[in-house]
């Protein structure tokens, strides 16, 4: 059944984009979502911005599963599906693949996991691989012709400048938490663990100031307010670009409209170093960036070839870029061979001085084709399929530290960093002393109803401790410190979340 859709001629005029959902981790926030009467944090970039690189003249339709199902109908209304999807996803991939199969529908597939692990696709009718402003156009041209091949792949990389805004009428933004774009691909790093080099190169790639404000304009039009998140892996990746550039443009943009969003995205530590920068970004909107901090151990930075984060006094980072105005969410990994056992207790030890509020914990895994990846098969060390789920309790090698004494040690830095304690005094350590200075107009029910979900789920709920914390933040922050008494809130339904997540994976129904 595979092939039989190969070498047709192409005549389809209907194309049905399909998004994989989730598991539950960290990163979905699911029950943090449920509070704001959402089903998703974001919306699927990559395949938004492939509908607009398909003909205008094609029918189109995009199911994100993870904020609806995938209906038979669905895919029976298509001539093709076209699938795009990270690592994390796998399992729902593999269910869609099936239903498509089973149902005769050739399938074109996509985005990061197939063009890492493509060679276990091969039931997939067509691989359009690497970045689809090369590799999908030559796809289209061959099945215009009615000679389609399996793979495409290309080690070219695209100038983002000529990609088009994506579809936003595709889907239904009152189902998300926030929106997406992307002003840059690429990374100047090279850190071991990572594959974004492998993906989009060192070399850092921009948008125009034009695309990105008619992008922004684009949202707004749409009636979206609210916060939206620069999808870059490291959104100051070129300094000079964004100061000379992109912010002072967002700045008046963002002044025009009268604030309209809120920004969030990406960067590298480094951030630290550029007052200017971080005036700058928040003067244009952003209120909070993720950086990888990984770990506090010197020796384990340099076993990952995370150079840019040693020799410093990261909680002195930390703090300074929060003292700008920018909360920091911090992503931390255990598992390196240099970790010991005090590891886990130093890691805690950072996290409560630096009062990094969202601490995004995982196990080291080696996705495949990076240099970790590489050293550890080259070793006899990797064990099997990487799941690119980091907060499940698994990795994908043998580990230098017994696996059980690992496992132990991570589930100590969970269960102290998100106990109702640790966390609500981590919060309120936090906003002491943080100044928010980013500016929105933005007037969002769904927070309202946020609020009084927080005080029946949270502040009356059965955990007796959970009880007593958040109402202790709430009347703190409301007397002593309400101009980040919505951040205050936000921050406890966080904290929820995160708790639940832990729940789930060590004590699964």
């Amino acid at each position: 059944m595979k092939n039989e859709n190969r070498g047709r001629k192409s005549s389809a005029k209907k194309i049905l984009l399909v998004y994989p959902s989730y598991p539950v981790t960290f990163w979905s926030f699911k029950y943090a979502l449920k509070f704001v009467s959402k089903k998703a944090t974001h919306p699927p970039l990559g395949l938004l911005t492939v509908a607009a690189i398909l003909p205008d003249e094609w029918d189109k339709r995009l199911v994100d599963m993870n904020v609806s199902n995938l209906e038979d109908g669905d895919l029976d209304w298509a001539d093709y599906v076209f699938v795009s999807a990270m690592s994390v996803q796998k399992a729902s991939v593999e269910d869609v693949i099936d239903r498509c199969r089973q149902r005769g529908k050739p399938i074109v597939a996509g985005g990061p996991l197939f063009t890492i692990e493509h060679k276990y696709f091969d039931n997939v009718d067509y691989l359009v691989l690497n970045e689809a402003e090369v590799t999908l156009p030559l796809f289209l041209k061959d099945l215009e012709s009615g000679k389609p091949r399996h793979v495409y792949t290309s080690n070219e990389l695209p100038d983002i400048r000529k990609t088009p805004p994506p579809r936003w009428e595709l889907i239904d933004m009152k189902k998300y938490a926030s929106m997406n774009i992307q002003y840059s691909r690429g990374c100047p790093f090279n850190c071991d663990f990572c594959d974004i080099p492998l993906l989009y190169g060192h070399k850092v790639r921009t948008k125009t100031d034009s695309q990105i404000l008619t992008e922004l304009e684009s949202l707004y039009s749409r009636g979206w307010r609210g916060r939206v998140f620069f999808v870059d892996d490291n959104f100051i990746g070129n300094k000079r670009k964004l100061k000379n550039g992109i912010l002072p443009a967002i700045a008046g943009w963002m002044r025009k409209r009268r604030f309209p969003f809120v920004f969030n995205t990406e960067v590298s530590v480094n951030l630290a170093d550029d007052e200017e920068l971080m005036r700058m970004m928040v003067k244009a909107g952003f209120a909070a960036v993720f950086v990888g901090i990984e770990t506090p151990d010197e020796a384990s930075l340099a076993e990952c070839n995370k150079f840019q984060n040693k020799n410093r006094d990261l909680v002195a980072c930390v703090k300074k870029i929060q003292k700008f105005g920018l909360e920091v969410q911090g992503g931390f990994i255990v598992g390196f061979d240099s970790d010991t056992s005090s590891t886990f207790e130093r890691l805690i030890t950072f996290i409560r001085k630096s009062r990094i509020v969202t601490a995004m914990v995982g196990l080291l895994s080696a996705p495949p084709g990076t240099k970790l990846y590489q050293r550890l098969a080259s070793e006899g060390r990797i064990l099997k399929f990487f799941s690119g789920n980091n907060t499940d309790f698994s990795t994908n090698f043998i580990p230098k530290m017994p696996f059980d004494a690992l496992v132990d040690g991570y589930k100590k830095i969970i269960g102290r960093i998100y106990s109702p304690k640790c966390y609500y005094e981590r919060v309120r350590d936090f906003l002491k002393e943080y100044k928010p200075l980013a500016k929105s107009s933005r007037f969002d029910f769904s927070n309202i109803k946020a609020f009084f979900k927080s005080v029946f789920s949270l502040g009356l709920g059965r955990d007796r401790q959970m009880r007593y914390y958040y109402w202790r933040l709430f009347f703190w922050s409301l007397f002593r410190r309400p101009r980040v008494f919505p951040l205050a809130i936000t921050f406890a339904i966080y904290g929820y979340h995160f708790q639940k997540v832990f729940e789930r994976y060590i004590y699964p129904a």
